[in-house]
C-alpha cells in the first residue's frame, strides 16, 4: 500500500510528508528507493525551506493564492513543487502540478534534479516542456516544469488551464514578459476556477507589488510565505577602480583565486557566447573550464554539475572547475561546489525602440538586483526593469487577442507597457492581416497564433503554398528558430570560414540556411559531416525537430507542403514569400559606402559581417536589425 493512501488532498501536514519521504518505499512508485536516495534526501534536509515544511503546508492548504520569497539556494525551485505534489496529490485526480521557469536551460536542469530527488524517472513521473521539446508521459506525469512561454501558449487553447491543479510561477522577480502576462491571466483564472491553487515565487523579499496585485480586494495583500535563513554566507569584494578591459581583468582574478585561495569552484559571468569563447581560460592541470550559454548542446550544459578534477600534488593548487556563463546562471541553477563568483557587472540585453522598430543588443551594466543575485542573492534588493517595458510586444499582443482580451490598454498588467509600444505591435499585426482595422482577430490571425513563432514567420508559412514553396519556407523557418548553425572555434577561424563559403548561396542568407539543411539531409544526417563543416549538431538536430512539429500544425490547418522543380523560379518565389512576412524589414542601397536605408523608418544600416551576399544589391530584405557597435542588419537576402 502506498504511503500516500491515507492522505487527504490539501489537508496533508508537513509531518505526514516527512514520514512518507523517509519511508523505505517510494510513495509514488511503491518501489524500494535507490541506493543514492538517502544521501540526496540528507542534502535536501539542509535547505532553509525544508525546515519550514510545516508552515508551508498550512499556508498552502488554507489559501488559493500565496507568494513565496526567499534567497537563491534556499530550495524554493526544487522543494516547493515537491511539497505541493504531496498535498495536492495530482496523480490521484488526473491533474498536474506545473512550475514555470524563464529559461530553457533552467527548466531542463531543474526537472532532472527533482526527478533525482524524488527517485523517479524523468519523462514519466516528472517531466518538462520547452519550445519544440516535450518530455512527459500523459497519464503518468504529475509534476511538470516548463518555460513560461509554453504555459502561455497552452492558455490560448485552454484559458482555464483545466489540466493543472496548482500552477507555480517561479522567478517572478525576473519580470520576464511571459511571466508577467501569466500573472495577469492567473489572477483572472483564479476567479473562474476556485479549485485552482496559484503560487508566485521570487528571490527578492521585497514583493509588495505582487502582494497588492494578487490581493483579493483593493487594498488587501496576498499571503506571503517567507523562507528565512541563508544557505551560505557571502562576502563581496570590489576592485579598487574600474578596469579598462573587464573581461581580461576577470580572467586574471580567476587565475589569482586558483593560485592563492582555498578549495572551491568558481563561477565567472561574461556577456555572451562570443565573449565566453574568446576569453574562456584554458583548462590546465587541476583547473577545468566549462562554458555555459543557451546554444550549447544539452549534454555539454550538464557538465556544470561535474565534479572538480583532483589536485596534481598534495601541496599544489586544489582541483577546481570554472563555470564561465552568461546571465542564465543567475536564476534557478544552483551549482554545487561554487564558492567564488567573479562578476564584471555587465550583460547583454535586447532593448526595443518602438519609434524606429529596432531591437538593440547592448552590453550594459547590470542592475543591483542582478549583482546581488549573482553574488548569492543575499538580502533584499531593488527590482529590475520588467521585460514588458523594453521589448517588442507583437507576439504577446497576438496571443492576448487570441485569448479574448478586448482592451489591451486597460488590461490588468503587473506593469503597464508604453501605449506606443502596444500601438506599434497592433500596427504590425494589422499590416500582416492578423487583425482587422478594428483590432479584431482575423481568420488568418487565428491560425497565425497557433504557431509557436513570431507573427512574421507564421504569416510566411501560411501563405507559402500560394507560391508553391512551402517545403522550403518550412525549412527556412525552422532554421531561423534555432540557435546559430555556424560554429567558429577561436583556433580554427580560417577553416570555419572556408567551410561556410562552400555552403553559402550568393543570393542570400535565407537560401544559405535552406542549402545547409538540405545538404544535412542529403548526407543522411551524418554528424561527422556537420563537424567537418563547422556546423552545430545541436542546431541542426533541433531544426529537424522544429520542422516535424511545425509540419503537424500546418497539416492541422490544411497548409499544404509544395515545391517547384524550376530552381530559378523557386528561389524567386521564396524571396517573394519572405517579403510577405518581412515587408517592413526592407532596405535600399544608399550611396557608395555600402550603407542601406530602411524603407519604413529611414534608418541607416550596414550589412553584418556574417552576411553571405557576394554583392551589394539595390534592395535587400533582412530578418532582424540589431544595434551593437553600429546598426547592423542580420540574415539578409536579395530583394525580389
Amino acid at each position: 500500500m502506498s504511503q500516500l493512501s491515507g492522505f487527504l488532498q490539501r489537508k496533508v501536514t508537513g509531518k505526514q510528508a516527512r514520514k512518507a519521504l523517509e519511508h523505505e518505499l517510494n510513495p509514488f512508485t511503491n518501489q524500494p528507493h535507490s541506493v543514492q536516495y538517502k544521501k540526496i534526501l540528507a542534502s535536501q534536509e539542509k535547505l532553509p525551506v525544508y525546515s519550514q515544511m510545516d508552515d508551508f503546508f498550512k499556508m498552502f492548504n488554507e489559501n488559493q493564492i500565496i507568494l513565496i520569497a526567499g534567497e537563491t539556494g534556499a530550495g524554493k525551485t526544487t522543494q516547493i513543487p515537491q511539497f505541493v505534489a504531496y498535498s495536492d496529490l495530482p496523480h490521484t485526480n488526473g491533474k498536474l502540478v506545473v512550475c514555470t521557469q524563464p529559461y530553457r536551460v533552467a527548466t531542463v536542469s531543474v526537472a532532472k534534479r527533482v526527478a533525482e530527488e524524488m527517485d523517479v524517472q524523468l519523462g514519466r513521473h516528472i517531466g518538462y516542456s520547452i519550445q519544440f521539446e516535450d518530455m512527459i508521459e500523459p497519464g503518468t506525469t504529475f509534476l511538470k516544469y516548463m518555460t513560461d512561454g509554453m504555459l502561455l501558449r497552452e492558455a490560448m487553447n485552454d484559458p482555464n488551464l483545466e489540466q493543472y491543479s496548482t500552477i507555480i510561477l517561479d522567478e517572478a522577480h525576473e519580470q520576464m514578459l511571459a511571466t508577467d502576462i501569466l500573472m495577469s491571466l492567473m489572477k483572472d483564472t483564479a476567479k473562474r476556477r476556485p479549485d485552482l491553487k496559484i503560487i508566485i515565487m521570487s528571490a527578492t523579499l521585497d514583493i509588495l507589488k505582487f502582494q497588492r496585485f494578487f490581493g483579493l480586494t483593493a487594498g488587501t495583500l496576498a499571503p506571503l510565505f517567507k523562507v528565512t535563513g541563508r544557505a551560505h554566507v557571502v562576502e563581496v569584494f570590489y576592485t579598487q577602480e574600474p578596469e579598462p578591459d573587464y573581461a581580461e581583468a576577470a580572467i586574471r582574478t580567476v587565475l589569482m583565486i586558483h593560485k592563492a585561495e582555498e578549495s572551491g569552484d568558481i563561477l565567472l559571468f561574461l556577456t555572451g557566447e562570443e565573449e565566453i569563447d574568446d576569453h574562456d581560460p584554458d583548462s590546465v592541470g587541476p583547473l577545468v573550464c566549462i562554458p555555459l550559454y543557451p546554444s550549447l548542446p544539452p549534454q555539454q550544459q550538464q557538465r556544470i554539475y561535474d565534479l572538480a578534477p583532483t589536485p596534481r600534488t598534495p601541496d599544489g593548487p586544489p582541483g577546481r572547475k570554472v563555470v564561465v556563463s552568461t546571465n542564465i546562471a543567475e536564476t534557478s541553477l544552483t551549482i554545487d561546489g561554487i564558492v567564488y563568483v567573479v562578476d564584471p557587472g555587465f550583460s547583454k540585453q535586447k532593448v526595443y525602440n518602438p519609434q524606429i522598430r529596432v531591437e538593440s543588443l547592448l552590453v550594459s551594466p547590470i542592475s543591483g538586483a542582478s549583482a546581488q543575485q549573482r553574488a548569492g542573492q543575499c538580502g533584499s534588493y531593488e527590482a529590475r526593469e520588467p521585460e514588458i517595458l523594453r521589448c517588442n510586444l507583437s507576439n504577446i499582443v497576438l496571443e492576448l487577442v487570441k485569448l479574448g482580451v478586448k482592451d489591451l490598454v486597460r488590461f490588468d498588467y503587473v506593469d503597464t507597457p508604453a501605449p506606443e509600444t502596444l500601438m506599434r505591435a497592433l500596427e504590425l499585426l494589422n499590416f500582416l492581416s492578423a487583425l482587422d482595422d478594428d483590432g479584431n482577430l482575423t481568420a488568418l490571425g487565428s491560425i497565425m497564433a497557433e504557431f509557436p513563432l513570431d507573427p512574421q514567420l507564421a504569416k510566411m508559412l501560411i501563405v507559402s503554398p500560394e507560391f508553391k514553396c512551402s517545403n522550403e519556407i518550412l525549412t527556412i523557418t525552422a532554421m531561423l528558430s534555432v540557435p546559430n548553425v555556424w560554429t567558429r572555434p577561436p583556433n580554427a577561424c580560417n577553416q570555419a570560414d572556408a567551410a561556410k563559403a562552400l555552403l553559402t548561396v550568393p543570393n542570400g542568407d535565407h537560401l544559405t540556411l535552406l542549402n545547409v539543411y538540405n545538404q544535412y539531409v542529403e548526407n543522411k544526417f551524418d554528424k561527422s559531416w556537420l563537424y567537418n563543416h563547422f556546423l552545430s549538431t545541436r542546431a541542426l538536430v533541433q531544426a529537424d525537430n522544429v520542422c516535424a512539429q511545425l509540419e503537424q500544425t500546418m497539416a492541422k490547418y490544411d497548409v499544404d507542403l509544395l515545391s517547384l522543380s524550376d530552381k530559378k523560379k523557386l528561389y524567386q518565389n521564396i524571396r517573394q514569400v519572405l517579403v510577405c512576412g518581412f515587408f517592413m524589414q526592407v532596405a535600399h542601397k544608399e550611396g557608395e559606402k555600402g550603407n542601406y536605408l530602411t524603407v519604413k523608418d529611414n534608418q541607416i544600416v550596414a550589412l553584418h559581417p556574417s552576411c553571405g551576399l557576394d554583392t551589394q544589391p539595390e534592395w535587400v530584405i533582412f530578418n532582424e536589425c540589431v544595434l551593437t557597435k553600429r546598426l547592423y542588419i542580420h540574415t539578409v537576402s536579395v530583394g525580389p
